[in-house]
């Protein structure tokens, strides 16, 4: 595999605070991480029983209700009861209800309109985004406060900016609501990687930031978002182990193998948006000689064989049955590489439709093997 022409060694410092990828511009504000004309069609002669059902079970943006903007400064209580795994805290899950709500109709509308190219489902998912957009929802936190909100804003902006890189295609759009809603977008990326000057993380929420800031910098023709997104990607990709583990996800005790493949939810959309515009990350290599596909590669190999895991943690994994977001990422990673041996045995676990709405929604209608 060839080594990618863009290296760390190679970065530009833009600014004092930030590195960004030198010369990696964004050429097409309308490629989403997908071809949505060629998906499209894709569909429509798709044979899988797998996308069939997945497209026949879609929810719908005009059926589901309109989820009001939350009011007043975003505080959202930890996902966990302490520390960084154990139990989960409830009162997450009820804070966040309006975020998910949101995501869900959202994606809906958009995988609809990918789908069966219903237009009233594509402007159902924008005129919710307006809504929220008018309310200049996802500005008002603080990680010192909340770093729970500040999370919440990275995957909630992720979903956004994904469903909007495919609904820009859709020239029945209100370009006039189409712009704020850009231009909103575009606010809420930069407040949340400003914060990373004094709170940085490489674990998975690094990555998280940088898809939204890639997804937000194509749809927004934002460059130093989408370079700033590109080297966050190398960056990951050179924390790799030998063994093709993130060394950071591994510390999460019964959730270790769960949280290698979190890492890898935003990473592989990453590197489809920047095939889009003639970059290949999946040729990025570490200074270690590694690429994302080790990464790829040990999660299977986990998955079939758990106790590898044990170098790392002796607890027992949380890990079957497989939740329905856990090979998300790989619909495309299978669709762009559907031989090798880690797409192979993702193929074997995925005989059901995945979907996360982080990662818009159907990531079965929006990437699965159509035959």
């Amino acid at each position: 595999m060839r080594r990618a022409l863009t290296t760390l060694a190679a970065l530009l410092a833009v600014s004092p605070t930030y590195a960004y990828a030198e010369g990696q511009t964004v050429r097409d504000t309308h490629a989403s991480f997908l071809d949505v004309s060629a998906r499209q069609k894709e569909l429509r002669m798709a044979t899988s029983s797998r996308v069939k059902d997945a497209v026949a079970h879609l929810d719908s943006c005009l059926k589901l209700p309109a989820v009001d903007a939350p009011q007043g400064r975003m505080i959202i209580p930890r996902h966990y009861l302490t520390g960084s795994d154990g139990p989960i805290n409830p009162a997450e899950h009820e804070a966040t209800a309006p975020y998910n709500s949101f995501e869900r109709r959202i994606t809906a509308g958009m995988n609809r309109y990918l789908a069966t190219g219903d237009l009233k489902e594509a402007a159902c998912a924008q005129q919710q985004i307006h809504q929220w957009a008018q309310a200049n929802e996802l500005l008002d936190y603080d990680p010192k406060e909340s770093s729970q909100a500040w999370y919440q804003v990275e995957w909630t902006l992720s979903s956004i900016a994904v469903t909007e890189s495919v609904l820009v295609n859709n020239s029945t759009l209100d370009p006039t609501m189409l712009q704020q809603d850009k231009a909103w977008l575009n606010r809420v990326a930069h407040r949340m990687i400003d914060f990373e000057v004094t709170h940085p993380a490489h674990n998975n929420h690094h990555a998280w930031r940088a898809l939204g800031a890639v997804a937000t910098g194509v749809v927004t023709g934002d460059d130093k978002l989408f370079q700033w997104g590109i080297t966050v990607f190398h960056e990951e990709v050179d924390q790799i182990d030998a063994r093709g583990a993130f060394p950071l996800e591994m510390q999460r005790k019964e959730n270790s193998i769960h949280y290698q493949a979190f890492a890898l939810q935003p990473l592989i959309p990453i590197a489809e948006f920047a095939e889009r515009q003639k970059i290949d990350l999946y040729a990025y290599i570490s200074a270690s000689g590694k690429t994302i596909r080790d990464a790829v590669r040990f999660l299977t190999d986990v998955v079939a064989n758990p106790d590898i895991v044990k170098v790392y943690t002796d607890v027992p994994q949380k890990l079957r049955p497989l939740p329905r977001d856990f090979y998300c990422f790989g619909e495309f990673y299978v669709h762009r590489f559907p031989t090798l041996p880690e797409s192979v045995a993702m193929k074997t676990d995925m005989q059901e439709p995945t979907y996360a709405s982080r990662i818009g929604g159907s990531t079965t209608v929006l990437a699965g093997e159509p035959r």
